[in-house]
């Protein structure tokens, strides 16, 4: 099995490190990058759909990009333990009629010793924004270092 570091049990710091690299995977938009991150077993919960394995975790991204336009995430820890890891993020995105949306959400973590995910549970909420009201504006991929978290936007 391949591992995924940073490797529970995790500290602040290592937490803090593991939201990061998850941000920046999503970031890419690369549903076969992303999914190197999940066990071959993961179980999600993402909306109205409950994949299991990280090839339907890949179909799912694979569709959820090709929809959600111009996607750029931020997230940030929440809590963490051993084990697991809770996150707030918030999203931006447009849908090929160019609404533009801010998504609100939480995820629960669970990643095994190898630090591949096991288990995620994602709650998410949309809101329509204007493009006026837009928030995030890094080119897309990585957030920027300098670019403010989700505390720093007020969000």
């Amino acid at each position: 099995m391949e591992s995924r570091p940073p490797l529970p049990p995790f500290t602040l710091q290592t937490a803090t490190q593991k939201v990061r690299l998850a941000e920046d995977g999503w970031n890419s938009r690369d549903p076969a990058r992303v999914a190197l991150a999940y066990s071959e077993d993961t179980r999600w919960r993402n909306r109205a759909e409950f994949p299991v394995g990280s090839a339907a975790a890949q179909q799912l991204l694979e569709r959820k990009w090709a929809r959600e336009l111009d996607y750029r995430l931020i997230k940030e820890i929440w809590a963490f333990g051993s084990h697991r890891i809770a996150v707030r993020f918030a999203y931006e995105w447009h849908d090929d009629a160019g609404h533009w949306y801010r998504s609100y959400g939480n995820e629960n973590w669970e990643f095994n010793d190898a630090g591949l995910m096991t288990v995620r549970h994602a709650s998410i909420n949309d809101r329509p924004i204007q493009a006026a009201d837009r928030l995030f504006f890094w080119p897309l991929g990585r957030r920027p270092d300098d670019h403010p978290g989700l505390t720093e936007l007020g969000l």
